[in-house]
């Protein structure tokens, strides 16, 4: 196995995908099996085009890829770039041997209802469980049903890992879905990996807990009505352990706060609802972090972005850069204890909220990623919604970076 990830920045779309092309074939040095492209929005008004022409030049390779603001690849020296909102096209090859590849693309109207058997997915994805698949997923971030596709995939291949990153749809002019030869306005499009590979999946979601943990008292599908603080969870404000309303709950919080962290509350305030219901230590990954929406001060309650039932614990959660770069410096160094060896290739699929406006300075993602995986080439791009594991179940994500890494299983 063998991956090579290039970036070309130059103005023209011809001269891009021509640099792109000769670099990332040589790099690789034998016939590519895949390949992902990652173009930038200004060359939105040339969109069509991008499929032809790399067609001419990969010929009958399987493409898949998006437009977005920004894309990651490597420059001719072999260091990952992450360029923001400037032009420039991403193209990763990768040569698989002994693995199957099974495109596919999938409109919202052919997703089996979730109550459906498991058969019905199987059917829809063209490749059986007993093949031992993991999913790459791309495509539209307006796409209303992409959670229930999470959620079937979830329910027919639960032990595969599905990574990914959505765009806005062609349909909005100003970016694009690359997938076997065409440009799409709209759906869903991946590829089902098998056989001699392993996926592994990095989801870093960048937030630290604040106040006390809180057990759900009363909700209503995605609002937030009462809540109670767990004894001993260790923060001054979970000194009334009392049932109260969500918003007495959020409002003991904040003034429990410093300075600082109230001021970055104001803009970066979520809530993490934790995954495993009997987990007793806590960390960073067992909680899914979810934005808040909206708030209801007649009852005091607050809606989520995510369904929330009695008897959860959730805790909220600021997010900030010195945060987010402990939180992906700590999965990774996890990741390079724990496995036997490092990738062959990573796709990075980054939120366009982080880069450098967040961190103060550029390619702070991508300089991580190659301290610890320095011969693995890095491919990826800026995206609406990140796709990638937390506690066993995959979700659409948002501010994470969703890292897939690849390897050989012999």
């Amino acid at each position: 196995m063998k991956w090579a990830s290039v970036i070309s920045t130059r103005p023209s779309l011809e001269a891009a995908i021509g640099e792109a092309v000769a670099a990332a074939t040589s790099a690789l040095g034998q016939p590519a099996d895949l390949a992902f492209v990652f173009i930038s929005n200004a060359f939105a008004s040339e969109f069509s085009r991008v499929m032809p022409l790399l067609q001419s030049q990969l010929g009958e390779v399987p493409i898949l890829g998006c437009g977005g603001s920004g894309v990651i690849g490597q420059d001719d020296q072999n260091i990952p770039q992450e360029i923001e909102d400037e032009a420039a096209l991403s193209l990763t090859l990768a040569a698989l041997p002994e693995v199957r590849i099974q495109p596919f693309y999938i409109l919202p109207n052919q997703l089996p209802d979730l109550d459906s058997a498991p058969d019905l997915w199987v059917d829809l994805m063209g490749v059986a469980p007993a093949d031992e698949p993991h999913f790459i997923l791309l495509g539209d971030a307006m796409s209303a049903r992409i959670n229930d596709l999470l959620q079937g995939l979830d329910y027919a291949y639960p032990q595969a890992i599905k990574i990914g990153g959505l765009t806005l749809g062609a349909s909005t002019s100003n970016s694009g879905l690359f997938y076997q030869g065409k440009l799409y306005a709209e759906g869903i499009f991946g590829v089902a990996l098998s056989g001699n590979i392993v996926v592994e999946a990095i989801v870093a979601q960048g937030c630290r807990p604040v106040g006390p943990l809180l057990r759900v008292a009363e909700a209503d599908r995605n609002v937030l009505l009462q809540v109670e603080a767990q004894p001993g969870s260790g923060d001054r404000a979970a000194v009334d352990t009392k049932v109260q309303t969500a918003l007495e709950a959020l409002h003991r919080t904040l003034d429990h706060m410093d300075d600082d962290d109230r001021t970055m509350a104001q803009n970066a305030l979520s809530i993490g609802i934790v995954r495993d219901a009997f987990k007793v230590q806590l960390q960073a990954g067992d909680f899914l972090i979810r934005n808040l929406i909206g708030v209801d001060p007649r009852i005091g309650a607050i809606a989520v972005g995510d369904r929330v039932r009695p008897g959860q614990r959730v805790q909220f959660h600021i997010h900030d850069a010195e945060t987010s770069a402990e939180d992906l410096e700590e999965l990774l160094q996890q990741y390079q204890e724990t496995q036997p060896c490092l990738p062959a290739g990573v796709l990075l699929f980054d939120c366009l909220g982080r880069g450098e406006q967040f961190y103060g300075q550029p390619n702070f993602d991508t300089r991580l990623l190659r301290h610890y995986f320095p011969n693995a080439p890095i491919g990826g791009f800026f995206c609406q919604g990140e796709i990638g594991p937390i506690g066993g179940a995959t979700f659409l994500h948002g501010y994470t970076a969703a890292i897939g890494l690849f390897r050989p299983r012999e």
